[in-house]
């Protein structure tokens, strides 16, 4: 006599590939896009590798991150922080090249990087029907949000050298006016109760001209109108905190987000 086999859907737990957003995300997160701007001029300018050796150095590093990064089961503190510091790095170095090397203006980059992540996220919306960093648990999802977070670095470095230098605004003011946005964001999200997904990618764009205005304005001398700290006094004291942080949060799990529990297929 055969046996009873159940054909009904049984649960299954999917573990997230992205930490929880707290305040350590986005700590790390500004921390992140400054080591990005500033670790990438070190290298290209002060160790005289230039951008074009410099980014296959860090492009070859990143996708050595992005696979590790893949192939965790789950959100892993070290792999997932290595590999946005080296997106940041790489999202500076594709602007930079683009403007320095091959002389495109900065409005022009700043266009064109914003008309890329637009279509990043459309493309994501319309194969997954959801934006939300909560549900990052297929290698496709993923693949879009790391997309995502390489355009908004790229669009973050453009937009905000742009402000700053073609506009004349200066780094402090800059990132006191990106600040200022995202401080509009933060108010839109907890006091008018607007789209959690959609303030979060806001305040996530905003980041990076932020990051990329303070690292700007701590490392460059004072001639130029920074502090002077230069590229690599501001990179490692940063690397240094990011490290300190990711250290903890390995330790605690603070940011661990819990199991997801989706129905399987029949």
């Amino acid at each position: 006599m055969e046996a009873n086999v159940s054909t009904r859907p049984t649960a299954r737990a999917v573990l997230n590939k992205v930490p929880e957003v707290t305040i350590f995300f986005w700590i790390i997160k500004i921390m992140a896009t400054t080591v990005g701007e500033t670790f990438a001029d070190l290298l290209s300018e002060n160790l005289k590798l230039g951008l074009t050796k410099t980014m296959v150095v860090m492009g070859v590093l990143l996708v050595g991150a992005l696979v590790a990064q893949f192939r965790s089961r789950r959100y892993t503190p070290g792999i997932y922080w290595i590999t946005v510091v080296l997106i940041s790095v790489v999202g500076t170095l594709i602007t930079d090249k683009l403007v320095d090397d091959l002389g495109v203006a900065l409005r022009t980059t700043t266009i064109a990087f914003g008309i890329a992540m637009l279509a990043t996220f459309a493309a994501w919306w319309s194969q997954e029907k959801t934006l939300s960093i909560h549900s990052i648990h297929t290698p496709k999802r993923e693949a879009f949000y790391w997309l995502a977070i390489l355009f908004t670095f790229a669009l973050g470095t453009a937009a905000g050298d742009y402000i700053a230098e073609t506009l004349n605004l200066g780094y402090w003011k800059s990132a006191l006016m990106f600040g200022g946005l995202i401080a509009l964001v933060a108010i839109a999200r907890f006091g008018l109760k607007v789209n959690a997904v959609l303030t979060f990618w806001l305040a996530y764009i905003l980041t990076r001209p932020l990051g990329a205005s303070i690292g700007d304005y701590l490392s460059q001398p004072r001639s130029a109108g920074g502090l002077g700290l230069g590229t690599t006094g501001t990179s490692l004291l940063f690397l240094a905190t990011i490290l300190g942080v990711v250290v903890y949060l390995t330790r605690t799990k603070r940011d661990q987000a819990p199991a997801l529990v989706e129905p399987a297929a029949a």
